[in-house]
């Protein structure tokens, strides 16, 4: 079986499709996003998935739903960022 050719089309040889970025997160006018999703939130930080549950849960994190999408507010990881307690000697997390 041979796979199908499709005639490429005279304007689609430029076309950027939104997955091609390397951070859903970023933005091409370079402002920086309100609130990010939970995968872009794990990326950012470098806490894991479960964990960044576990603090919108117990209320440590800020987060807002819109319909089925889960957005964690900038300004929230940044204060969980700095409230962060570093503990001498120790890796933080996990």
């Amino acid at each position: 079986m041979s796979a199908r050719k499709h005639p490429v089309k005279a304007g689609d040889e430029q076309l950027q499709l939104p997955f091609a970025f390397a951070s859903k997160a970023s933005r091409s006018n370079g402002a920086e996003p309100l609130a990010v999703r939970i995968p872009d939130a794990v990326r950012m930080t470098g806490i894991g998935r479960s964990k960044l549950y576990e603090l919108i849960a117990s209320g440590d994190l800020d987060a807002i739903k819109v319909g089925r999408c889960t957005l964690v507010p900038m300004e929230s990881l940044r204060a969980l960022l700095s409230n962060a307690r570093v503990v001498p000697g120790r890796f933080i997390g996990g």
